[in-house]
């Protein structure tokens, strides 16, 4: 009779492990997929603020160095940094036109 209760104890005791554990690593698996959602969210939400942030920048520049004809070689080279990163954020082509202007100016 003994064994009989120590075997049906044991098989609870088993279940109700297997359950826990089962459980543990749904939620494990729901918590991480939930980050990285998360994550890809402010990833997204970084590269639209550093695209108009390169936007502004190659505006600026590419208004100054007009209006002065003329552009330091630091500033193309930092422009060409610019507008590449810009382009590869997905940028639209409103700043391909002035980069076309940019480089047709003289560098100082």
């Amino acid at each position: 009779m003994l064994s009989i209760v120590i075997s049906i104890v044991s098989t609870l005791t088993s279940s109700v492990l297997v359950f826990v554990v089962t459980n543990l690593m749904k939620e494990n698996k729901d918590i991480r997929a939930r980050r990285r959602e998360e994550n890809i969210a402010k990833e997204e939400n970084i590269a639209n603020g550093v695209l108009c942030l390169l936007r502004v920048k190659l505006i600026e520049y590419h208004d100054h160095y007009m209006e002065i004809d003329s552009i330091p070689s630091y500033a193309r080279s930092n422009w060409d940094m610019m507008y590449e990163a810009y382009h590869e954020l997905g940028g639209n082509g409103m700043i391909t036109g002035m980069d076309k202007e940019i480089k047709n100016l003289k560098i100082d």
